[in-house]
């Protein structure tokens, strides 16, 4: 089982307003097989405290705007480590010290990705880099992969 359509366009979505935000080392891991409750986390990194708030204002205001609503937020008074649970995506925002710590890609890192590509970034420019998750928008990708 791999994740629904929406899913997927719904962690892109929100993968690409954090980005806009300038969140480094962007993921999106496809968790339907592994876990029950969604199917899609997204993971992003934010520098600092203030920047972490930021991608958490952005991702959520986006994804309200097309109609997703969040149903938890978690850890927004720290700033270190914010989820935000829309259902079938869970966004992880970590400060990078945070983000090395538990090494959530780590942890899942059986599961296969969904390839994120930044639209601001020019076609071409940081193709496979890890700051964008690699080229091919919404590709799904192997563990073997990464």
């Amino acid at each position: 089982m791999t994740a629904t359509e929406s899913s997927r366009e719904h962690a892109l979505l929100a993968a690409q307003a954090a980005a806009d935000k300038l969140a480094t080392d962007i993921v999106v891991i496809d968790v339907s097989d592994r876990l029950a409750l969604t199917d899609c986390f997204v993971l992003a990194t934010g520098a600092n405290e203030r920047q972490v708030g930021a991608i958490v204002d952005e991702v959520t205001e986006r994804l309200r705007h097309s109609g997703v609503k969040p149903l938890r937020r978690e850890g927004e008074r720290d700033g270190r480590w914010v989820l935000l649970d829309f259902t079938d995506v869970v966004v992880h925002v970590q400060h990078a010290e945070e983000r090395v710590f538990y090494a959530l890609d780590r942890l899942w890192g059986d599961c296969p990705t969904i390839a994120f590509t930044d639209a601001a970034v020019p076609d071409g420019a940081g193709a496979g880099d890890a700051a964008n998750g690699g080229a091919g928008a919404g590709a799904l990708t192997g563990p073997a992969d990464r």
